[in-house]
């Protein structure tokens, strides 16, 4: 299996460790041409301004779109929760419009207001996610087919799910935390296998050949 990781700017390298980690070849997206093959697109986080500006110009926005259209999974993390966002509170247009969902930059502050927390995510089990927030957004509104799949203890939304598209406001990969990676990866897997049904939930504990 090879998962992409867009590769313009922002925080892929840590992205691909943790794919190698769980056994997965990991991928880096920069043309439309790197798209070819990919079981599952990663969204890093970095600058959302300066990725839209890239995607862009290297023309990957209708690529991804595509993508993610027929099914692939795809996984977008802090500025890649902006990229993936309907409605940005902040005014800028959307870049893929995929979840039906608004939020907020930098809703915790300057990078200086950084912080790590440990986020209960039931789907990936008992276990808290070590999250990292780094200029972090913050989901403020959810569609009526949007999964909610974390909060902070305040209520505030962390973690969504619409369909194949998944998307946090913290860092997982910064912490060493494989448990999203291996989500995607067993998305992908079931995408690929007809016999799994396009419509079916997809769960984290379904044995796919991962190394752990």
């Amino acid at each position: 299996m090879r998962i992409g990781v867009l590769a313009v700017q922002g925080a892929f390298a840590e992205h691909l460790t943790v794919l190698g980690a769980i056994g997965v070849e990991g991928v880096e997206v920069r043309l439309p041409s790197d798209l070819d093959g990919i079981a599952a697109l990663i969204l890093p986080g970095g600058e959302s301004t300066a990725q839209r500006r890239l995607i862009d110009r290297w023309g990957l926005r209708q690529p991804i779109l595509e993508l993610a259209q027929s099914g692939t999974p795809l996984f977008g993390t802090c500025a890649g929760m902006i990229l993936l966002a309907r409605d940005i509170v902040d005014g800028d247009e959307p870049v893929f419009p995929l979840l039906d969902v608004a939020v907020r930059r930098n809703a915790f502050g300057r990078q200086l207001d950084s912080f790590e927390a440990g986020i209960d995510v039931s789907m990936l089990g008992d276990q808290p996610v070590h999250g990292v927030f780094i200029r972090a957004p913050i989901v403020e509104r959810t569609g009526p087919g949007v999964d909610v799949l974390a909060t902070l203890d305040d209520g505030r939304i962390v973690a969504v799910r619409e369909r194949n598209v998944i998307a946090t406001a913290f860092h997982p990969e910064l912490a060493g935390e494989t448990r999203f990676h291996r989500l995607v990866a067993t998305m992908a897997a079931e995408h690929d296998d007809p016999g799994e049904g396009s419509g079916r939930r997809h769960h984290p504990t379904r044995r796919t050949g991962l190394a752990r």
